[in-house]
């Protein structure tokens, strides 16, 4: 009358034992999965950049003066030797009431000094005319023994004196004529009267054939002996100015390939590295860091025709092609881990995932060369986390 019971309460005791048997036994976890291939690997370094003209001319004004408004516009074609802007003198000033009224009392004066100065040099006149008078009679009586050779060197003396004062005095009238001369050109010379005679101008040319790049003073007006005026050069002769970490420049070496992609056309540009310039710079990143920046120069090989329609400023991204290869046995970075000192992936094989240390040459960060440890078409797990243990067991969700 027991044994159903019995039987009933082991079966319950059998279900329970079953379940937490299969609620508790490892279950494989769900993994990605790559295979190892070859195939060609490029390290490479990519910053943005632009470009710029190589022989750029800024254009100032050799002197202070009076700038014609200028008729060229940027982009425009210039020639060597072509007129780009007219220089004239400044103008003279505007004169006010009482400029003018002093300007005029100038001239009375100057008039009055002139009247002054011909009179001192009458009086001199009359006095040099004596003296060569005496010189004479004395000179005649020292022929006659009449009087000692001191007397005639006396009269001699004062007849030189007398002679260079009136000399002297009519110095004095002609420069008070040219002072009168130029009160008068005051007068006659001011911004609000039109003289008509022709004024000097200076013409300053182009120093090459190229175009207009920038425009600094527009309108007519005053400027500045040493002010900019206007920049040009050629947009056909382009280099391209890209700002890299520090970090990375020690790595970038002149002759250097680098593709210039982004830029507008359909293909990259080939370009070459020709410096990378010994002086760093510090500048804010978009993230608010301060990073020290290098600025490496490219010179573009790439046909002419390809990008013409470059112009300076652009912007462009610079792949620097760091280290290069065919045929190289790689895996995705993702794969790899590290293990002690060494780096190590998972392998798949039959279901469960065995640990496999590797010896990685160059990566750039997607891919990395696998110089040991793994041979071609085995598969991998990516990105492998703290539930993958060597030996477990794993499904493959998908194949990278």
């Amino acid at each position: 009358m027991k044994l159903p019971h019995h039987i009933g309460l082991i079966g319950i005791i059998v279900a329970i034992i079953v379940g937490l048997t299969i609620g508790f036994w490892p279950q494989p976890s769900w993994v990605d999965a790559a295979r190892v291939s070859r195939g060609p690997l490029q390290v490479t370094v990519v910053e943005e950049g632009k470009t710029r003209v190589i022989d750029r001319y800024v254009i100032s004004a050799p002197v202070s003066g009076y700038v014609r408004r200028f008729e060229l516009e940027v982009g425009d074609t210039i020639k060597q030797e072509q007129a780009l802007v007219d220089l004239d003198p400044l103008l003279p000033q505007v004169l006010d009431v009482r400029s003018r009224a002093e300007a005029e009392a100038r001239v009375a004066a100057a008039k009055a000094a002139i009247l002054a100065e011909e009179q001192k040099a009458r009086v001199v006149k009359a006095d040099e005319e004596l003296a060569q008078e005496e010189y004479r009679r004395v000179k005649n009586l020292h022929k006659q023994q009449l009087v000692s050779q001191d007397a005639e060197d006396k009269a001699a003396a004062r007849a030189r004196m007398t002679r260079a004062a009136l000399r002297s005095s009519e110095f004095a009238v002609e420069v008070a004529r040219h002072e009168l001369a130029a009160a008068r050109t005051i007068l006659a010379y001011s911004a609000s009267k039109d003289t008509g005679q022709a004024v000097e101008h200076v013409d300053i040319t182009a120093p090459i054939n190229g175009s207009v790049l920038k425009v600094y003073h527009e309108s007519e007006g005053v400027v500045n002996a040493g002010q900019a005026l206007i920049e040009v050069g050629n947009p056909k002769a382009l280099e391209v100015e890209i700002d890299v970490l520090s970090a990375d420049a020690v790595q970038i070496k002149n002759g250097m390939r680098v593709l210039l992609y982004r830029w507008g056309g359909e293909t990259p540009l080939e370009g070459i590295v020709r410096k990378v310039e010994p002086v760093g710079f510090t500048k804010i990143s978009a993230l608010g860091v301060e990073e020290q920046r290098v600025l490496v120069i490219v010179d573009i090989v790439s046909e002419p025709e390809k990008w013409q329609r470059l112009g300076d400023g652009y912007r462009v991204e610079a792949q620097f092609i760091l280290w290069e290869k065919d045929n190289v046995l790689q895996i995705p970075a993702s794969a790899l881990f590290r293990y002690g000192d060494d780096w190590a992936v998972f392998e798949l094989n039959n279901g469960r995932a065995y640990r496999r240390k590797v010896k990685i040459g160059q990566r750039n960060g997607l891919v990395a060369e696998v110089l040991k440890g793994l041979t071609l078409e085995q598969n991998i797990i990516l990105y492998p986390d703290d539930t993958i243990t060597n030996g477990r067991r794993v499904k493959v969700r998908s194949y990278d």
